[in-house]
């Protein structure tokens, strides 16, 4: 790989200016990668926010260090791709679930990827030689919602992803909550059934046991169901399947639940969900509004709408980190929704 010692403006300079009678400049790019315990999923964007390749791969199922080393890998090929177009790679942004402390770059506890303790920023730039910057995921993908997203110009809302776990990322008067330990949003660990099922983390009636596409799939699964269905599949079933509409239910009414909970503490003019799941779109909104607005009984339920970013939410975030952490955030707020949707529909990928 290049060797990137240089950080801030200074790498951006370095990577566009060559002497005189060199080679041509290359073109600075970033690269954003959203690490999950079911996917990663990476992506090479140029200072305008255009995607220009794409590389998404399923997680080890075993976590651990086995997930470490398939992320680095990814963004080992990542990086060579860009060199062999002629680009020159200045930063990485990695967004991972769980407790980060964003400061260091350490991923305080993450259940769904097996990691205790782990220096990711200090892993990733040693293996790269670039400039690396660790957040949490759903805080990095509401900045994508906010810069690009459903949330654009918005300084009130919550981002709910949901995947195969369930988080959200408060967004107050313009500024993120992270909270006392960087743990705010852990939404999926809100018990909403007193003595429910068991959920990993040690609790009981979890949400994420309920709602994330991981526990729709399982439910669905032990009541009988298509061992081969996913969250997906039981959305798509549930107006004719009596076991998927069973399931999809109980998720939609523990959702909205929660999300009824939430607005009552937090107050937000919108909640944008997000993840793989809001790609059930109808199916899912319109049953988790309405169990919102059965528990909201003196006051307005807030908008509630799905993102127009999916599951790409989370590597346009980590990529704007990367950007914002090299000295251009006014870059990043400047990226054009049409060109970075539009092009991830068609970017190259692998």
């Amino acid at each position: 790989m290049a060797d990137m010692s240089a950080t801030g403006h200074g790498a951006i300079s370095a990577a566009v200016s060559e002497p005189a009678g060199a080679r041509p400049a290359r073109k600075p790019v970033v690269i954003g990668v959203d690490l999950g315990g079911t996917t990663i999923k990476g992506a090479v964007f140029d200072l305008d926010g255009v995607p220009e390749r794409l590389s998404t791969r399923l997680s080890p199922p075993e976590g651990g260090t086995a997930l470490l080393g398939s992320l680095l890998d990814l963004i080992s090929g990542l990086q060579r791709d860009a060199e062999d177009r002629g680009r020159a790679p200045v930063g990485i942004g990695v967004v991972v679930p769980g407790v980060v402390d964003e400061a260091s770059g350490r991923v305080v506890y993450a259940a769904n990827l097996g990691w205790h303790d782990v220096g990711l920023a200090e892993a990733v730039k040693g293996h790269s030689g670039l400039p690396t910057t660790v957040g949490h995921d759903v805080r990095g993908a509401s900045l994508a919602e906010r810069s690009i997203g459903g949330a654009r110009d918005r300084s009130d809302f919550i981002l709910v992803m949901l995947g195969t776990g369930i988080s959200c990322a408060i967004h107050n008067h313009g500024v993120i909550r992270n909270g006392y330990i960087g743990a705010a949003g852990e939404l999926g660990h809100v018990p909403v059934l007193p003595g429910g099922e068991a959920c990993r983390c040690g609790q009981q009636g979890c949400l994420e046991v309920y709602a994330s596409a991981a526990g729709i799939a399982r439910r669905y699964h032990a009541a009988g169901g298509d061992s081969r269905a996913t969250a997906a599949t039981v959305a798509a079933r549930s107006s004719e399947d009596p076991v998927a509409a069973q399931v999809w239910h109980q998720a939609t009414a523990a959702l909205g639940l929660a999300l009824a909970t939430l607005t009552l503490v937090i107050d937000p003019g919108l909640i944008l969900i997000g993840g793989g799941l809001s790609r059930a779109g109808a199916t899912l909104a319109a049953p988790t509004a309405e169990a919102v607005s059965r528990h909201l009984r003196w006051r307005q339920p807030p908008p509630i709408t799905m993102s127009p970013l999916g599951p790409d939410a989370g590597r346009i975030g980590a990529a704007i980190l990367a950007l914002e952490s090299l000295g251009y955030a006014e870059r990043a707020r400047q990226w054009a929704q049409e060109f970075t949707i539009g092009a991830l529909e068609t970017c190259p990928s692998d």
